[in-house]
């Protein structure tokens, strides 16, 4: 009975598992958020990131390591099968034994060494530096995929757009044929639906096709495999509510990532050129020595008795004289120092050149969104209008089709401007340096 429980317990275990990996790894319904968390977790630049972090921590560790004791051990067992010769006294006289063995445990103990004083001052640094790398690239992510994201809605409401516009001409194609059947207008008004209701489902079936290779892009951005799909959710009444956004906001260069990245940078120049003035410090290490020694001429009876010896002491290594090089590396250290506060002078200029595009970019769209916004509630009253009147006779087919063009345009313009607001609000708060992940 137990057993069958157990069994039982793995079989819920194994299907939960296996529906927890299918749901992290598959998106069934897509907003925005769920894209961009999907991609913090799943694009490959960012899991490279994540193992450049790790790899970092281990090679800071691995440098810091050397401020433990070394301990070392040396073994060898020796036969000689002609023992060595000198010259003593006018007699030519062989020296040792046939047969030597001994082993060596040294220990050493760095009391000061530049380089793992700078290894141990430059770990908070090199850490920062690794995950600000990776900031960069959640923020970089974030954007591309919410991009990704509007442009994938953009090709879907201009399709939403043309099938609706097709339902339109149908009923104006129907209304033109009918009239035609009964003698109340000639052709021409059937012959032009025809030819709008043909161009509409010629634009319909080209943002069908654009609208796959825009999923393809954003799928890319996110990380997510090919062969899976998702169905994006999105409130369009929402969206339109977040278009607006404080263009008063002061531009702080301590807000960007890159800035962040540029103080560390500096700071890790500043460490290299202490690094070059402690060349001029000797490095110091204890160490201590225990040899064991074995002698004999049998070697069966090699290891019957040891004679050792150990010593321990001081070591200070001081380079005298180098050919000025520790002054060249000084120097250059400095200079290095001098080029990151003109990178910091170029990147500000970059900033606020970024932000002034930025800013100028979205109150451009936004006024052309609110305009657009206004024409497609006048372009949807004239085309109703001009539809009950050409039912009642008073209009001409021609001013349907105009009208019509007007509706269509209005609706698209609309949507392109409800799209590019939306964007260019995140290119000013990825220059502002707004964008957290």
């Amino acid at each position: 009975m137990s057993k069958q429980i157990m069994l039982v317990v793995l079989l819920i275990t194994t299907f939960f598992s296996c529906a927890f990996a299918q749901n992290d790894s598959v998106l069934q319904h897509a907003s925005l958020e769920t894209c961009v968390q999907y991609a913090l977790k799943h694009q490959p630049l960012l899991q490279q990131s994540a193992i450049d972090e790790q790899t970092t921590e281990y090679s800071i560790k691995s440098k810091l390591a050397d401020w433990y004791p070394q301990l070392n051990l040396d073994y060898n067992v020796q036969h000689n099968f002609q023992l060595p010769t000198s010259y003593f006294n006018s007699n030519y006289i062989k020296q040792g034994i046939d047969n030597t063995s001994s082993a060596l445990f040294s220990v050493t103990q760095t009391i000061f060494n530049k380089d793992v004083l700078l290894a141990k001052r430059s770990a908070v640094d090199v850490r920062k530096q690794s995950k600000e790398n990776t900031e960069s690239d959640k923020i970089n992510v974030a954007v591309n995929v919410s991009k990704a994201f509007y442009n994938v809605l953009l090709s879907q409401k201009q399709i939403e757009l043309l099938n609706d516009d097709i339902k339109r001409l149908e009923t104006s194609f129907k209304n033109a044929y009918f009239q035609y059947q009964g003698g109340i207008v000639d052709k021409i008004d059937y012959k032009r639906a025809t030819i709008s209701l043909n161009n509409s489902k010629a634009q319909l079936k080209s943002q069908q096709e654009l609208l796959k290779s825009k999923i393809a892009i954003l799928k890319n951005a996110m990380g997510y495999a090919a062969d899976n799909s998702f169905e994006l959710q999105y409130d369009t009444t929402a969206m339109a509510n977040e278009v607006v956004l404080d263009t008063l906001q002061t531009l702080n260069y301590s807000n960007r990532i890159e800035y962040q990245q540029l103080v560390t940078v500096k700071r890790l120049q500043e460490a290299n050129l202490q690094y070059y003035k402690w060349n001029y410090l000797p490095s110091v290490s204890a160490f201590g020595n225990y040899n064991f020694n074995y002698l004999n001429t049998d070697f069966g009876k090699l290891y019957n008795q040891n004679f050792p010896n150990s010593f321990m002491g001081l070591k200070f290594s001081f380079p005298i004289f180098q050919g000025n090089k520790r002054v060249y590396q000084t120097k250059a250290a400095e200079l290095a120092i001098k080029r990151v506060d003109w990178d910091f002078v170029q990147l500000k200029n970059n900033i606020n050149t970024q932000y002034t595009q930025a800013l100028t970019n979205y109150k451009s769209n936004l006024n052309d969104y609110y305009n657009l916004k206004e024409n497609l509630a006048l372009a949807t009253e004239v085309y109703n209008t001009i539809q009950l009147q050409y039912k009642a006779g008073i209009k001409t087919y021609l001013e349907v089709i105009t009208a019509e063009t007007d509706l269509r345009s209005a609706q698209v313009n609309y949507t392109n401007a409800l799209y590019n607001v939306l964007a260019a609000k995140i290119d000013v708060q990825q220059a502002l340096g707004t964008i957290k992940y």
